[in-house]
């Protein structure tokens, strides 16, 4: 098998030996990606994976990140000759970006299969198949997950120390994404955008978005919030439309600022510096939409950089962060899935099912300063600290005991920090400075730019 997969990288996935296939830096990414799919594709369930499962994995991936260790780059070193003279001379060592992220990634690997791993001797929830479904009574799955089997829990719910310990998986799961993301879109930020792509745009920026798009961004009081309640965002295919939208538009205006294009049909009266505002404008709504459906498909840029990209160190990063996002994402999504299982037990009629993954797409994220980043990327390679139920239990009542004290009438007191804490009221979106959007935005939770994390 081994032989093969490596004949169909040297071939460029071109069998006939024509040398009309892909790329290597394609190849190996797509090859990365048909690893992940075939590993991982029908983790339908909240459970550990098999051992043979994890040792094909750990096999196949480390073979494919192999070649990163051959992808180098010159640095000066010093040497001292036999005749103890200091010599600055140039030596090899692995490419900066793989050496720092390569790493990184290996380790998010490692936790979501520890995390998975914590599921193993849990027994307060199950999976029904669809069959076993079918003969039963009660709710039915009305969402667009038909295909997943149906999580069960005892009929008065999960216990409180199982929710708690879900939502602290779910949140630590949710680290591992966000960190897996922010890796994906500074590789993507870092690639080049492919001639191919640009000349598929339209001549402006205003084509690109359509009028009502471009009304709502060329406002002279822009609210992004305000601009979010007049889009029709009811299904993935819209939000992602709205993200190609958004991207070429940015494309246009940035090549425009720097007169990188000479077609004269991309002429245009707009000043140079409103074009700047209205490209600003467009980076803090893709900003919020990232932020809002971390699950989207792809863009066609992204799909474009990918496809044209010849850098193969580059390609593993993108792909690799890729995976394992989405296994984060869908580790997440299991979760959830218990999560509206156990909150039907407490409110049979909820509304739709749209409403259970609303906190994958609405949940704030922290943002961190240099410092508390650079001590993150750190701990990445630290060994992986996860929580199995039973440990949770048994941290959860030192917790409790700890936070007990006695009236003097000899009655109990559990206290509650988070009780006391004021909740502070997020800030206002401030449209009249120029530059205020961003730093809004950054200041109630969305996701720092690329460019803004170094």
């Amino acid at each position: 098998m081994m032989k093969e997969r490596f004949a169909k990288l040297l071939l460029g996935e071109d069998m006939s030996g024509g040398g009309k296939g892909v790329s290597s830096a394609l190849a190996l990414s797509n090859a990365i990606t048909n690893l992940a799919a075939s590993i991982f594709g029908e983790q339908w369930r909240l459970e550990p994976m098999s051992s043979e499962r994890k040792a094909r994995w750990r096999k196949e991936i480390d073979w494919l990140l192999s070649v990163t260790d051959h992808i180098v780059e010159f640095v000066p070193s010093q040497q001292k000759s036999k005749d103890g003279i200091n010599m600055e001379i140039m030596v090899t060592r692995q490419r900066t970006d793989l050496h720092m992220n390569i790493p990184a990634l290996r380790k998010l690997d490692a936790m979501l299969i520890d995390y998975l791993d914590n599921f193993k001797d849990q027994n307060e929830f199950w999976y029904v198949t669809k069959d076993e479904e079918d003969g039963e009574e009660g709710p039915r799955r009305k969402d667009d997950k038909w295909w997943l089997p149906r999580v069960k829990v005892p009929a008065n719910g999960l216990s409180e120390v199982s929710r708690k310990w879900l939502q602290f998986q779910k949140e630590s799961v949710n680290q591992v994404l966000k960190a897996a993301m922010a890796i994906n879109a500074q590789i993507l930020s870092e690639m080049e955008i492919p001639e191919a792509y640009v000349e598929s745009l339209p001549k402006n920026g205003r084509a690109s978005l359509g009028d009502s798009i471009y009304r709502g961004i060329t406002l002279e009081s822009f609210d992004p919030e305000q601009f979010f309640s007049t889009v029709d965002m009811s299904t993935e295919h819209l939000v992602l439309d709205l993200k190609n939208r958004i991207e070429a538009s940015i494309v246009i205006w940035k090549r425009k600022m720097t007169n990188k294009d000479g077609r004269s049909s991309w002429g245009s009266a707009v000043s140079l510096e409103k074009r700047e505002l209205f490209e600003e404008r467009a980076q803090t709504i893709l900003l919020m939409l990232k932020h809002r459906f971390p699950g989207i498909p792809q863009s066609a840029l992204d799909i474009s950089k990918i496809q044209y990209n010849m850098d193969v160190g580059q390609a593993v990063l993108e792909s690799y962060s890729r995976i394992l996002e989405s296994l984060a994402f869908t580790v997440m999504s299991r979760i959830e899935d218990v999560l509206y299982a156990d909150s039907l037990t407490q409110d049979p009629s909820p509304g739709d099912a749209k409403g259970r993954t609303s906190s994958l797409a609405a949940e704030p994220v922290k943002l961190l300063t240099a410092a508390e980043e650079e001590a993150k990327r750190t701990s990445w390679a630290e060994p992986p600290t996860s929580m199995t139920l039973s440990d949770f239990m048994g941290w959860h009542l030192e917790q409790e005991t700890e936070g007990e004290k006695k009236h003097p009438d000899g009655k109990q007191e559990t206290t509650n920090s988070l009780d006391k804490a004021p909740l502070a009221k997020p800030a206002d979106i401030v449209t009249t400075k120029r530059f205020s959007y961003i730093e809004k935005l950054e200041n109630l939770g969305g996701l720092r730019s690329p460019t803004a994390r170094h």
